[in-house]
């Protein structure tokens, strides 16, 4: 069999300003998913780590880390051994801690979920995104409540909200797939929840305006409204006077913006 990989690559060419995405069956039977790039072509495992890889058998990095500081949050020893356990997983002190070189490989793996949800969304795989944004999302958390190092606690923060807003995208895009525009924008107003608390967390709530990404939820929200039925203002309105009871000022505010725009 030639090495050359000419005939397959002419055979998928690359259309430049696209992403050119497909899933395809590979030999012994499963799905993989394939990025056409101008030179060559990404493949990824649908399911898994994108690489295929299992780390010490578990299905992520994220997922072995996770079972260590499990084990050491509920005091138990490491039933395979000392020599099995990740490199410099627990400090001296017995509590659990994530040192630059685990954060590294963590954000490196990351990065592979984040090429693969990307491609997903390309080919409409939205419950694949909506798996992979949730489990990034996940390892974001993780790694700022563990890290050993500030730098480490806070380095993945950045990309938060492009995570956040693709996540809400995936399931919205998935609600409108089954007709149900109510859950899409209820989808996207998650989103932009998420997206504001990120902003007031971090103390810049000046920012989530500015925000690319809340621009694009919100600019498909407003794509959104008018799909809505009639009867969805009494429902809001009904949801207002709960929140406003409740005093759960912040929720009322979203009900009250989410009434302007709805059609008279």
């Amino acid at each position: 069999m030639s090495e050359d990989l000419s005939d397959f690559l002419s055979s998928w060419p690359y259309e430049p300003g696209k992403l050119n995405v497909r899933i395809v069956r590979a030999s012994d039977g499963r799905t993989v998913l394939q990025v056409r790039l101008d030179l060559g072509i990404l493949q990824m495992e649908l399911d898994g780590r994108p690489d295929g890889l299992r780390p010490e058998g578990y299905e992520s990095l994220l997922d072995l880390y996770e079972d260590r500081r499990d084990e050491a949050e509920a005091g138990l020893p490491d039933p395979e051994g000392a020599e099995h356990e990740p490199p410099d997983a627990t400090p001296p002190d017995g509590e659990f801690a994530l040192s630059p070189d685990d954060c590294r490989a963590l954000r490196d793996e990351a990065m592979q979920y984040s090429h693969r949800y990307v491609a997903l969304l390309a080919a409409e795989d939205y419950e694949r995104v909506v798996r992979d944004t949730t489990r990034n999302l996940r390892l974001f958390d993780f790694c700022a409540k563990h890290a050993e190092t500030e730098a480490d606690r806070t380095m993945l923060e950045q990309f938060r909200p492009y995570v956040t807003m693709v996540r809400a995208r995936a399931l919205a895009s998935q609600a409108l797939k089954d007709n149900e525009p109510k859950a899409a924008i209820l989808a996207i107003d998650e989103g932009l929840n998420a997206l504001r608390q990120h902003f007031a967390n971090a103390g810049h709530t000046e920012a989530y305006n500015a925000s690319n990404e809340v621009r694009m939820l919100q600019s498909m929200r407003d794509a959104l409204v008018p799909k809505l039925p009639v009867s969805q203002k009494s429902e809001l309105r009904r949801r207002l006077d709960r929140a406003l009871a409740q005093e759960n000022y912040e929720l009322a505010a979203i009900l009250r913006d989410e009434l302007k725009q709805l059609p008279e």
